[in-house]
């Protein structure tokens, strides 16, 4: 095939991949701010974001959004790529998420004993989880990404 072909389907990709990520955010770009009285401080007005309205729940849906552009237009990211992190937060949750609306594979390398709601949470978004000594867990997460040509999406770095 084409070299020149896969470089444009690859782009179609990316482009259709982008324009979901942002059919997201609009359908989640107005955070509901609640407005909290302090009556003991009456010049003073606080407001809480409620980020429990994104799919995830969660506040570090963002952040994911986030990383997925980032690695998706940096050319980190394709149709068959695998994502790989390293995580068994609420981060993981949110990028299994985002795997599944770009229909890519996701594997969250997680410490042994992780809570059972968390690892129930990522499935539920089609993510897989790897289940390792905390002090193995980054050395897996590369390890896996290496050996099945995927991305490590390490929220850290």
């Amino acid at each position: 095939m084409d070299i020149s072909h896969l470089d444009w389907e690859r782009r179609r990709w990316v482009r259709e991949a982008v324009q979901r990520i942002n059919a997201d955010f609009n359908r989640s770009a107005d955070t509901h701010l609640i407005k909290v009285d302090l009556p003991g401080f009456p010049d003073q007005t606080l407001y809480l974001k409620d980020e429990s309205t994104h799919p995830t729940g969660s506040l570090k849906h963002r952040l994911a959004r986030s990383l997925y552009l980032f690695a998706l237009c940096n050319g980190w990211i394709g149709p068959d790529t695998v994502i790989v992190e390293s995580s068994s937060g609420s981060t993981a949750v949110s990028e299994a998420y985002f795997a599944r609306l770009l229909g890519l594979r996701f594997i969250a390398v997680v410490q042994e004993g992780v809570s059972r709601s968390k690892i129930d949470q990522i499935a539920f978004y089609g993510g897989e989880t790897r289940a390792v000594a905390p002090a193995d867990i980054y050395a897996e997460a590369q390890r896996i990404t290496a050996e099945l040509g995927g991305h490590y999406m390490d929220q850290f770095t």
